[in-house]
C-alpha cells in the first residue's frame, strides 16, 4: 500500500511539473517577440508586416525596448487593470508643449508595450489656450483601457476638467501634478466612446472658462478661453 501510494505522489507531482510546463510554453508562444500577441495586434492596426514588440523587466524597460532610446521621462504613473499607464515628457522646451501616454501590459514573463501615442503643439498657437488634449481611441479586439482623452493644463485657473458625451453623460477627469508645478489630466471613457463630445475646463468655483467639441476621437489640439 505504501508503495502504492508513494507511486501515486511521484505521478501526481509530475503530472503537476508538466501542466506547469505546458503553461509556461503556451504564454511564450503568445507572448514572444512575433507571438501570436504581437499577430493579432499587426491585425487590430492594418499592418502587412508583424510587429514585433520585446519583453522588458520593468514597464519602463518595456518602453524602451519597443520605441528606442529616448530623452523622455516618465511624470506619472498610472495602474490600469491589466498593466500600466505611463505619462511621459522629453524636457521642457521654449516654444512647445508635449505629453505622451505609452500602456504596457504586465504579462507572465515580464511587460510588453501594447499602445500609446502623444502630441507636440507649439507655443505660438496658444495664446488664447487654457488646455491641450488628445484622444486615445480603443482597438478593435484588443484588451486596453481606452477609450481615454488626456492633456496638460496651461492655465492654473483651470481646477477641473470634464467630458460631456451626449446622451451617455459627464466624466470628470483625474488631475495630477506632473513637474515645477504643471498639471496633467486624463480621463477613461466608456467603450464605445462616440463623438461628439465637449471637453470643458472649470475654475475653482465651477464656473466653465474654457470649453471645445471635438468630433475625431483620434484628435489633439487645445482648448481656448470662453469668449465673452
Amino acid at each position: 500500500m505504501k508503495v502504492k501510494h508513494k507511486r501515486i505522489i511521484r505521478f501526481a507531482a509530475k503530472l503537476i511539473l508538466l501542466s506547469a510546463v505546458l503553461f509556461y510554453a503556451f504564454i511564450y508562444v503568445m507572448e514572444r517577440p512575433g507571438g501570436l500577441t504581437d499577430r493579432r495586434m499587426s491585425r487590430a492596426l492594418g499592418q502587412d508586416n508583424i510587429l514585433h514588440i520585446p519583453l522588458g523587466k520593468t514597464p519602463d524597460n518595456a518602453v524602451e525596448q519597443f520605441r528606442g532610446p529616448s530623452s523622455m521621462h516618465v511624470i506619472h504613473r498610472e495602474p490600469v487593470s491589466g498593466g500600466t499607464l505611463l505619462f511621459m515628457k522629453r524636457p521642457y522646451q521654449v516654444g512647445s508643449h508635449n505629453l505622451q501616454v505609452e500602456y504596457v501590459r504586465k504579462t507572465r514573463i515580464g511587460w510588453k508595450w501594447a499602445w500609446g501615442g502623444g502630441y507636440g503643439i507649439g507655443e505660438s498657437s496658444q495664446s488664447l489656450a487654457a488646455l491641450n488634449y488628445m484622444g486615445m481611441p480603443e482597438l478593435d479586439h484588443l484588451s486596453t483601457p481606452f477609450p481615454m482623452v488626456f492633456g496638460d493644463i496651461l492655465d492654473p485657473s483651470i481646477k477641473k476638467v470634464s467630458v460631456k458625451i451626449k446622451g451617455k453623460g459627464t466624466y470628470n477627469a483625474k488631475l495630477t501634478a506632473a513637474e515645477a508645478g504643471r498639471m496633467i489630466w486624463f480621463v477613461f471613457l466608456p467603450s464605445p466612446a462616440s463623438t461628439p463630445f465637449d471637453i470643458e475646463g472649470l475654475d475653482s468655483e465651477g464656473n466653465l472658462i474654457a470649453r471645445k467639441t471635438i468630433t475625431d476621437p483620434r484628435d489633439s489640439g487645445s482648448v481656448h478661453f470662453e469668449m465673452d
